[in-house]
């Protein structure tokens, strides 16, 4: 028999089922990445019509039933309104959803990520920092908080914590002069910065900045990671702008 749950999510993916109906894609708290319909979401007297629209973050009411969740009502705490002003932004949010939605699955425990990913969208409507570095930051933690973080305070090869210059993404992580220093280089800024982002608590994440020749680094050494990593190519980031 079916049952009514409460459930602290934020809207990955919304998509109209027939005339009057919408299906969302849930990042929870309680249940990990769920599918729910919405019936009568898409006319303008629903009393939820709003809250199921990507990126709105609240608690939602659902019957429990024996294939499927049904929406009875939400309660919002954030719809993300400024980042919805500003198409770039729209276009980070959607890649980043897609990408917390690839790597989630519904039981499991994913409160990291749905952590990360409420404080990415609001350091993108806060603009606490450019939006390019704003994706490799929650590239990074992603990975990390997934259980395939990059290995930055010693070299993958031989362990040395010494002059590690370069970054060998095929083997995860730093590697240090003297064996070789990996195919790309990374400055001790970069190694910095990577550090900080690997362990530095997600509230904090978004409250630095860096020069533009280490996230040019960074961006080499995370497009690389992420071809051997995760080969899956996400529909959302044709759409983000091609920053240099």
């Amino acid at each position: 028999m079916g049952q009514e749950i409460k459930v602290l999510g934020l809207v990955l993916q919304a998509g109209n089922i027939g005339e009057y109906d919408k299906r969302i894609v849930l990042l929870t708290k309680e249940r990990g990445r769920i599918s729910a319909f919405a019936r009568g979401a898409k006319k303008a007297t629903s009393p939820y019509a709003a809250a199921c629209q990507p990126f709105t973050f609240g608690t939602f009411s659902l019957y429990e039933g024996k294939n499927s969740f049904n929406v009875m009502w939400a309660q919002v705490d954030n719809y993300f309104e400024k980042l919805k002003e500003d198409l770039d932004s729209i276009y980070y949010a959607s890649y980043f959803s897609e990408f917390a939605s690839y790597l989630t699955r519904e039981n499991n425990d994913e409160m990291q990520i749905l952590k990360l990913l409420y404080q990415t969208l609001r350091a993108l409507e806060k603009k606490t920092m450019p939006n390019e570095l704003i994706r490799l930051v929650y590239e990074i933690k992603l990975m990390a908080v997934y259980g395939l973080g990059m290995e930055a305070f010693q070299c993958v090869r031989c362990g040395s914590k010494e002059q590690l210059v370069g970054f060998e993404p095929a083997e995860g992580g730093t590697v240090c002069a003297s064996c070789g220093g990996g195919r790309f280089p990374a400055g001790p800024s970069t190694i910095y910065a990577l550090q900080y982002i690997l362990y530095s608590p997600i509230e904090r994440l978004y409250t630095f900045r860096v020069s533009r020749e280490v996230q040019k680094e960074l961006k080499k050494i995370t497009e690389e990671f992420l071809k051997v990593h995760i080969q899956h190519e996400f529909k959302s980031k044709i759409f983000l702008p091609q920053e240099s």
